[in-house]
Parts: C-alpha cells; sequence; structure tokens
C-alpha cells in the first residue's frame, strides 16, 4: 500500500520581494476573493535542491539540470588534447542522448552544442560522459553507436528522485517525481507596494543631494502556507529502494523544506526566515491539502496564532466527515510567545524504521 507523508507548513516573511512576476513585482494569486501573495513551487524547489543545505548533506546524490551539457564535453574533449572540430562534432553526438542539440547559435540566443530543453542528468551518468570522455581523447576516435548509451532508468539521484525528470526524446528515462510541492500563498489578503529609491554617486562632490540612479520595486509581506506530499513509496522506488539513502533524502528534504527562503531580492531585504510552525502526517490515506482552511482570509492581531487554529481545526473537520486522514501526526511551533517539539523530532518521526520495507 502507498505510504505518504504530507507537510504542512506556515512561513511569515517580513516585508520582500521573493519570486517575481514577468514586470519584477511578487507574483500574486487570488484565492477566496482576495488577492494573496504566492511563491510559485518551481521557485522554492531549486532554493531548497541548490541550496549549501541540501548539497552539503547529498551533494554525491545529486545530479544537474542544464542545456549546456554538449558545450561542457566539448570542453572536457579539448581540455584533453582533442581538436576543436573532433571535439565539437564528437560532443553533439554524446549530448544527442539528453536532447536535440543546437549546431548553430539560434535567434533566441541558443549557443550550439546547447540541447533545446534542461536536462536533469544524475550522478552516475554524468561519470559515464566523464569516462567515455577520457576513453575518446586516449583513442583518438569517435564515440560509437553503443557507447552512446548515457541514460538510465531511475537513476540513483535525490533531485530527479524528488522533482522527476522529463525527456521529450527519450520518455524511457523520465522519473516521476516522488514529492508534489504547492505553490505557497499568503493566509490573508495583501496589498503590494512599491518602494521607491534613488542611489548616490559617491565621487560626485558638487552634488551630495543628486541621485545617479533612481528605480522602483514593488515588495509586501506575509504569513504563507505551504504544502508539500511526498509519496514515500515511490521516492524508495526511484532510489532503488536505498533506505539509508531514502532517510538521508527526506532529513536533508525537511531541513531545507523548513530553513531555506527562495533567492529573490534578498540582499534588498534580507527576508530570510525559518518555518514558525509545522505539521507532519504519514500514513496510506490519499493525501489532501489544508488550503480550504484559509479560503476566507486570516484576520486579527495574531495573524500566526490564527492561522494555526485554522489549520487544526480544518484537519479535524476533514477526519469528521471522512474518517482519519492520517495513521499518526506531529507537530513543531515557535512563536514569539511560546516553542512546542522540535524538528529533529519530526525528522525521527518521518523517518523511523526502515522506510522501504514497509512501503
Amino acid at each position: 500500500m502507498t505510504q505518504f507523508i504530507q507537510l504542512h507548513a506556515l512561513v511569515s516573511y517580513p516585508p520582500s520581494n521573493l519570486n517575481r512576476d514577468d514586470l519584477g513585482r511578487p507574483k500574486t494569486a487570488i484565492m477566496g476573493g482576495a488577492i494573496r501573495l504566492r511563491i510559485s513551487s518551481q521557485s522554492l524547489k531549486r532554493a531548497w535542491r541548490t541550496s549549501e543545505l541540501f548539497v552539503s548533506a547529498l551533494g554525491e546524490h545529486k545530479g544537474i539540470r542544464t542545456k549546456r551539457i554538449g558545450i561542457e564535453i566539448k570542453n572536457a574533449l579539448i581540455a584533453q588534447g582533442v581538436e576543436e572540430k573532433n571535439a565539437f562534432e564528437w560532443a553533439a553526438l554524446m549530448a544527442a542522448c539528453f536532447g536535440k542539440v543546437k549546431t548553430k547559435k539560434d535567434k533566441e540566443g541558443g549557443e550550439p552544442l546547447e540541447i533545446e530543453q534542461l536536462a536533469h542528468i544524475a550522478p552516475e551518468e554524468q561519470r559515464l560522459i566523464d569516462a567515455l570522455v577520457t576513453k575518446l581523447a586516449t583513442e583518438k576516435r569517435a564515440p560509437e553507436e553503443a557507447e552512446l548509451t548515457l541514460l538510465r532508468q531511475k537513476p540513483k539521484a535525490i533531485d530527479i528522485a524528488l522533482f522527476g525528470r522529463m525527456l521529450a526524446s527519450s520518455p524511457t528515462y523520465n522519473v516521476e517525481a516522488a514529492a508534489q510541492v504547492a505553490h505557497a500563498i499568503t493566509v490573508h489578503a495583501v496589498k503590494v507596494d512599491d518602494d521607491y529609491f534613488t542611489a548616490v554617486d559617491d565621487l560626485n562632490k558638487h552634488d551630495a543631494t543628486g541621485a545617479a540612479h533612481i528605480g522602483e520595486t514593488g515588495f509586501a509581506s506575509g504569513v504563507f502556507y505551504l504544502y508539500v506530499c511526498i509519496n514515500k513509496t515511490l521516492l524508495c522506488e526511484n532510489l532503488q529502494n536505498d533506505s539509508e539513502l531514502v532517510n538521508k533524502t527526506l532529513t536533508a528534504f525537511i531541513e531545507s523544506m523548513t530553513k531555506i527562503s527562495p533567492t529573490g531580492k534578498q540582499n534588498s531585504f534580507a527576508s530570510r526566515a525559518y518555518t514558525s510552525y509545522l505539521l507532519a502526517e504519514k500514513g496510506p490515506q490519499q493525501p489532501r491539502s489544508l488550503s480550504v482552511a484559509f479560503l476566507k482570509p486570516v484576520h486579527g492581531n495574531d495573524i500566526l496564532d490564527e492561522a494555526i487554529k485554522s489549520l487544526n481545526k480544518q484537519y479535524e473537520h476533514f477526519d469528521n466527515v471522512y474518517g482519519v486522514c492520517a495513521d499518526d501526526r506531529k507537530s513543531c511551533l515557535v512563536t514569539t510567545e511560546k516553542s512546542e517539539g522540535s524538528l529533529s523530532e519530526i525528522i525521527g518521526f518521518l523517518t523511523a524504521g526502515e522506510p522501504c520495507s514497509n512501503t
């Protein structure tokens, strides 16, 4: 029976612009008839998987997402003594394993040897690339067709296992994501404000009051609700039923999710925040978000406290109507008034036992 882990987080961000739209303003969404701040799932996932915390914990098992694999292969071949013309041709053949290769610069600015879509390349696939580069350079020859089998099914890469992989030209090697991440939205209505700012030229001694630069940027603040669902059974399958690696992955993911903020405009706002409330659930029951708890915007002097009450009330109502929606739950809380539980307890709760033995 499929086992699920569900994470419900409340995070309070001060004035910030963590995730911008095409006009450079904070992303928003309308929910319950009110405008909310929004942080896209893409922004959140990238911040987590590229964070120092995540990389230091699992760097050797982390893949890389790029369109430039052909360029990297060409440079590696040249560095090992292969003539540039041959390096270009051989690199094009190898890069074609991961997607359609551009042979010349296009109108969109794509460079020769780039592939047309981002490809997530697993560590074991990178090792195969490196080994073949060395072999071709040593033997001074082009790759044979039998050697152009660089892709692997179910690669043992934690970020691919969590967030999936889609290769349009080689769907056999696609990986279904074990983690689903919702767009984070504020639990209350918001208004995006504008910051009008100026910069003074330090070397302008004649007009100290004059502005050398004038700009404007949007910002807002709020308490966000974030929902994540992890199919633990699928995560085990994606990581070849390596229970130790699954638990390391869950630990690094949960720590990153609760501590790492998106990088947008951090130099301007320093809007880094830890999760203030985390509710973790596990069990085989069908997952459900608790976002409906905030369909009616939260009001009051203590929005975080009201949001926590609404969240807990919502899962109780779901349990009353549908039956218990999780085998077990655990939460941690930190506010100016009190702290309860701990992140380490939640991680221990979610990683207890052999994760791949009962899935």
